[in-house]
Formats: structure tokens, sequence, C-alpha cells
């Protein structure tokens, strides 16, 4: 990809720090989506839950990147996080699309943030971008996120959505959470264990959204998840060796709900989604597997 100026927004996220860092080390000139009043050229003010964006700030970006969002494991599911949840993502993911579509000289492309939690509650059953829909939360609030993305497609903008699983990285997320316990001799299987997780390496999230950054031909879902899915029994035991820890500790299931509330359904869920459209497109998996990835972490 030749070097661009490209807007991102969740730059200091998760997942949007380390593809920021991968841009700018590669010469890219990044834009980031700030709430703040912006102290350079370098920053674009938006205001996500209200559906506002300085779409000035967007222009000669050649791609738009909207991973923002209130993170869905950082607090207990009450209504009003819920609420919250929704219209950083809804609300956010409108604002943008409407700001590009406004736009003279449009992006290339739109890479829009999404969830496997899309397909909600899958069994032993492997899903991939073809599956429908799931029921719950997390279902309907991914497919109300994408559809907030139509504005830029409808004005012929390239719009991609990464679906994204369980992201390993030692300073974030749900694995940000888990390395300590299992460090600490903690760790354990969580209920049976005997649902799936797709989890992907932080290293092949980034490669993944930059591979749909660079390839003109490719739009619509992509599910950003390692090519095989593991129960959460194997991802424990996984844990253990990595780390040279035992894994006695299992969370009954009841604990869970009792802890997380709501949430535990998703962390007591099955999710065995599959990459098959990113696989397809040519796309190489650095860290393919539960222990490679966990050592890169």
């Amino acid at each position: 990809m030749e070097r661009t100026r490209i807007a991102v927004a969740g730059a200091s996220g998760l997942i949007g720090s380390a593809l920021v860092r991968s841009l700018t080390a590669d010469g890219h000139e990044v834009v980031r989506l700030v709430r703040h009043a912006p102290r350079s050229e370098a920053e674009v003010r938006w205001d996500p839950e209200r559906g506002r964006v300085d779409a000035a700030g967007l222009a000669g970006c050649s791609a738009v990147v909207n991973l923002a969002g209130a993170g869905v494991g950082d607090h207990r599911w009450t209504d009003a996080y819920k609420r919250r949840i929704h219209d950083s993502r809804v609300h956010g993911t409108a604002a943008l699309a409407k700001a590009v579509a406004s736009l003279d000289e449009r992006p290339r492309v739109f890479v829009n943030g999404s969830a496997m939690g899309y397909y909600g509650e899958t069994g032993e059953r492997a899903v991939d971008e073809s599956a429908p829909a799931g029921r719950g939360f997390l279902p309907e609030l991914c497919v109300e996120w994408e559809a907030a993305a139509e504005p830029a497609r409808a004005s012929g903008v390239r719009t991609a959505f990464t679906r994204t699983g369980l992201v390993v990285a030692r300073g974030g997320g749900a694995w940000g959470r888990l390395f300590p316990l299992f460090r600490a001799g903690l760790g354990g299987r969580m209920g049976d264990g005997r649902q799936y997780w797709s989890f992907i390496a932080l290293h092949d999230e980034v490669a993944a959204i930059r591979h749909l950054l660079d390839r003109d031909d490719l739009s619509g879902p992509f599910n950003l998840t390692a090519p095989e899915p593991l129960t959460n029994r194997e991802i424990t035991a996984a844990m253990g060796r990595v780390l040279h820890r035992p894994t006695l500790f299992p969370v009954p299931a009841p604990v869970l709900r009792t802890v997380l509330g709501e949430m535990a359904g998703d962390v007591l869920g099955s999710a065995r989604v599959v990459p098959k459209r990113l696989l397809e497109s040519g796309f190489t998996f650095a860290f393919p597997g539960i222990e490679d990835t966990l050592r890169a972490a």
C-alpha cells in the first residue's frame, strides 16, 4: 500500500493503538478521531454517542477505519451500560459513514469494526460469513452496527466489516485479565469448558485489517479469527503449558453468572467461527495455533 493519509477512530484502544503503530511505522500519516479539541492536524474531533464528526477533518484521507466503542467486557451489563455499548458503536458508525459519504473526494475504503458476536451461540457448529445472525444483545447489536455503515457503502465507498474474535494480547482485552490469573496458578476452565472460543493474535488482527485496506476487491463481512477455534478446555490446557502453571481452578457457571450477570452467557456460550473469506482472499496467519498465539502475546 502506498503511503497515504488514514483516519482511525478508536486509536487508543487495544486494536487501534496496535494498528496506528503499524501504519506509522510504514510511513502512513494517521489522523486520530478524538473527543477533545484537536491539538494538531493529526486529530479530528467527534462525539460518537451524539453522532457528530468534523467531516472536513477527513478530507484527503484514502481510508477510514472505525474501531471505536465502549468495551463489551469492561463493566457488568446494566441497562445503562448496554445503552452505552450500543450508542458508542451504532451512532458513531452512522456519523462516520455519513461524513465519509458527504466528502467531495471520498476515501477508497471504509473498514468498520464488528464482532464474532454477530453469530451468537453456535454450539459445535462451525460458521463462516454466510451464516445468519444469532439472537440476543450482541448479535442484534452487530446487525445494527454494520447496517449503520450503509451511507458509506451507498455512496460508492468500498466497505468492509471486521467480525473480530477474542484478541489474544498481554495488555488488554479478555487475555489481559486472564494472563495474570494463570501466571499466579489460579487459572482454569470456565463452566464445563466445552464451549468454543474463536481467538486471534493481535499481530494477525492488525495484519488482517491492513489486508482489507490494501485489497480493492474485498468488501463486506470478514471473520477475523484464527483458522481453528478451540474449546475453552483446550485453551486452558494450552495456557498452562505455555506459562508452566497448573490449571486446577475451574470457575463454575453459577459463579460466572453471579459475577458477570448477563455477560456470562457470552463467556459460557460457544462461538465456533472460521475465517473462510479471509483465507480465500489469500491472507496468511502468522500465528494460526493457540500456543504460538499465546507465546506471541
